[in-house]
């Protein structure tokens, strides 16, 4: 959110007022405020300084407050002429000898800016490549105080950032090709893939659950221009992403023991959670059961809003959550129920409570269920394919992709109900064999709809215009698998 910062200095005892809200770490910055005024060769006015930070009824937090009211103090004074600040916005944290300290989220604040009006922005040196991302805004990068003032005296001008160098994102891919065996298991991901599906592996300890997650960011397209800032920006704010921008989509992998605040966000101020920096990425959660019960119905909400809404008392935040699931879970809590290898050492009750702990409505809302067995040697052993590589599975998947931008809808998972039934195209034998489908397995009308969504996947990727019995057939193979283990 953008803060307008106004300074006023009068005649009274010395003092510096900071109001309009402020957190303790903007409190504090009048002390560094001060220190870095008198470090640059200039007096801090000896009078009554009251600083008013707009709008009033936001809480300001953090220190990127700093230049902005040490440059409001030096314009108030009169050592810089107010018109010269017109049209600029300016972050960062100063040190008590001028200097700028880099900050968190610079391409979040450099876009406030720009929405805000703001044609130039000034930013610490170690953050105005990530802030010059921003398009449609003159970024400018200062060393200290000191150089902020000379620019705006007109003495010496900054030079305009360069924006941030493009870096793959958060590993090089991992290839297909290197999973044995698992042929309905690469199936199932290559459909998600190319519809945007929702992903459940359910098999034994050490079946390649975790392997084949893996690989799902390799099968799909890379992030366009503006897939690319918007990612970049959430893991700017976040801090696990400085100076650079994002180029492929994330894979995130948080640990069964994550808290429903470190998945969904929140903390003082709110920041992402794991959810959110999956955003145009994968989300991956191994041992599903094992999730707080709390946060994997949470899930529910997400997965059909694509954001995250983190309520607090005093205020309300959005965070983007447009990702794709991939869960995985063991057919027991031994992990060997149904295994050729090992005896399973769990009861019926035990295998009872273990799948109850996910909820009916959240498997509902997860489109492919996908049975992963043990391997055999032979298979192991076995030479690849190279139709079974990723570079050949991601072909078929972006012309899939492009005939969903063909029909101009979104992707197959996304589709609203309105849209699905044009969109689909289903042929009198597909929507018979549905109908047939929902009454034996007793699916819900969701359900229905979304395998109809999965069957328009499996017709994209073999390029029919049209979702006839076999394509349907397949997707309901892969709901029954869900519904019978």
């Amino acid at each position: 959110m953008p803060v307008e910062v106004e300074v006023r200095v009068s005649s009274q005892l010395p003092r510096i007022d900071i109001v309009g809200l402020p957190a303790a770490a903007v409190r504090e910055s009048a002390a560094r405020v001060r220190a870095a005024i008198v470090a640059i060769g200039h007096s801090f006015p000896e009078r009554r300084v009251t600083v008013n930070l707009a709008p009033a009824d936001l809480r300001k937090t953090g220190a990127g407050l700093d230049l902005a009211i040490a440059v409001g103090v030096l314009a108030a004074s009169g050592a810089i002429e107010a018109e010269s600040l017109a049209g600029t916005a300016f972050i960062g944290e100063l040190a008590l000898d001028g200097r700028l300290r880099p900050l968190r989220g610079a391409l979040a604040l450099a876009l406030a800016a720009r929405d805000s009006g703001c044609a130039q922005l000034i930013a610490p040196e170690a953050s105005a490549a990530e802030a010059a991302l921003a398009p449609d805004l003159d970024v400018r990068a200062a060393a200290d105080l000191g150089a902020v003032l000379r620019h705006l005296l007109g003495a010496e001008a900054l030079s305009r950032a360069v924006p941030a160098p493009r870096t793959i994102f958060p590993a090089p891919l991992l290839d297909l090709a290197e999973v044995r065996g698992q042929e309905r298991a690469r199936r199932a991901l290559e459909i998600a893939a190319a519809g945007g599906h929702a992903l459940l592996l359910r098999g034994a300890p050490g079946s390649g659950k975790t392997m084949l997650a893996r690989r799902l960011p390799g099968l799909l397209p890379s992030l366009d221009p503006e897939e690319a800032l918007e990612v970049t920006r959430i893991h700017g704010v976040a801090g696990s992403l400085r100076g650079v921008i994002a180029c492929e989509r994330p894979f995130r992998a948080p640990h069964h023991s994550a808290s429903v605040a470190g998945l969904l966000g929140g903390g003082s101020p709110p920041r992402p959670g794991e959810i959110s920096l999956a955003h145009c990425g994968v989300l991956f959660l191994d041992e599903l059961p094992e999730f707080e019960r709390r946060a994997l119905e949470s899930l529910r909400q997400v997965l059909e809003d694509r954001r995250v809404v983190v309520a607090r008392a005093g205020s309300t935040c959005v965070f983007p959550a447009d990702f794709q699931l991939v869960a995985a879970m063991n057919p027991c809590p031994c992990g060997w129920r149904g295994s050729p290898k090992r005896d399973c050492r769990c009861d019926d009750a035990a295998v009872r409570r273990y799948a109850a702990k996910i909820s009916g409505p959240l498997l509902d809302r997860i489109d492919l269920h996908v049975p992963v067995m043990p391997v055999a040697w032979h298979e192991l052993d076995a030479p690849t394919s190279a139709d079974g590589a990723t570079a050949a599975v991601r072909a078929r998947v972006a012309a899939a992709r492009a005939q969903q931008r063909k029909r101009a809808t979104p992707l197959n998972a996304r589709l609203r109900d309105a849209e699905l039934d044009s969109a689909a195209r289903a042929t009198p034998e597909a929507s018979r064999l549905l109908g047939r489908a929902v009454e034996r397995l007793a699916l819900s009308a969701r359900a229905a709809r979304r395998a109809l969504r999965v069957a328009r996947s499996i017709s994209d990727l073999s390029g029919e215009s049209r979702v006839d019995a076999g394509a349907m057939a397949e997707a309901l193979s892969f709901r029954g698998d869900g519904q019978a283990s």
